[in-house]
Order: C-alpha cells, then sequence, then structure tokens
C-alpha cells in the first residue's frame, strides 16, 4: 500500500511538472512612472568607482575640533545593541587592527565604552573618498550679479 502511495505521488508530481499550461500567459503592460512609454535610448557607462587613501594618509582638517574623516568605506551595521566600527577600533584591538582607537572624548570610563552622545560614528564621521564623479552638478560662480 506504501508503494503505491508512493508511485501515485511521484506520477503526480512528475505530471504537474510536464510544462504543460492550463492556460496561456497574458502579457503585462508596465507603463513608466514619468508617464507614457519611457523607453531607455542610451545607456551611459557606470559611474568611476571612489578610491579611498592609502594606509597612513589622511585628509587636512579644515577646522579646529573638525571630526576625522574615515579612511575606508563606513557601511558597517550600527545599531542601539551592536556599533560594528567598534570591532577594529576598541581600546583593546585598535593597535593589533593597525587602525586608530576612539577618542578618550568618546568614553565614559577606562574601560573605552562608548557613551550614548559618540555611539553612532557616522552621524559625525564621514568616509573620505576621492570621487571622480561630480555627485551635484555645480554652476558657481563668483562674479557679481548685474
Amino acid at each position: 500500500m506504501k508503494k503505491t502511495l508512493s508511485a501515485a505521488a511521484m506520477l503526480l508530481a512528475l505530471s504537474a511538472c510536464s510544462g504543460q499550461q492550463a492556460e496561456t500567459a497574458q502579457p503585462v503592460n508596465v507603463s513608466s512612472l514619468g508617464g507614457g512609454d519611457a523607453e531607455i535610448s542610451s545607456v551611459r557607462p557606470a559611474d568611476a568607482m571612489p578610491s579611498y587613501p592609502m594606509r597612513g594618509n589622511t585628509i587636512e582638517r579644515n577646522y579646529a575640533e573638525q571630526p576625522p574623516l574615515i579612511p575606508h568605506k563606513a557601511d558597517y551595521p550600527i545599531s542601539l545593541k551592536k556599533n560594528s566600527c567598534m570591532n577594529c577600533h576598541d581600546w583593546n584591538k585598535a593597535k593589533r587592527m593597525k587602525a586608530t582607537p576612539v577618542a578618550k572624548s568618546h568614553v565614559i570610563d577606562d574601560k573605552g565604552t562608548l557613551n550614548g552622545q559618540n555611539y553612532f560614528c557616522t552621524q559625525c564621521h564621514v568616509p573620505q573618498a576621492d570621487n571622480k564623479q561630480p555627485l551635484v552638478e555645480n554652476n558657481f560662480s563668483t562674479g557679481a550679479a548685474n
């Protein structure tokens, strides 16, 4: 009995995978959110990838007390439970990871525990990269208006 049921189930499964469809699917007409039929008329090349500085090179700060820039990508997750920046910049790990330890002004005790005001690093620190592609068009001119 068990073999018969297994064989029937196998035949049913094979017939379901036969490639035959009961109904013919109708094409879906999708229009552009910009209105009308927006066809892609040209394809532009991809933007140049940003390049980050070599180890040991930093960008000079523009004003006193400016937060240092991050010399690498800063896409590490930071949540209320875990700050991934601390995987390298924790006081106990920074020397081994060849990273800058968290500043003393950011901690509340001698163990290097971050205080709440300085927990989300990327609210002040941003990556430093040489972006070949301008991020925003700029037509600024210092000429006097007529």
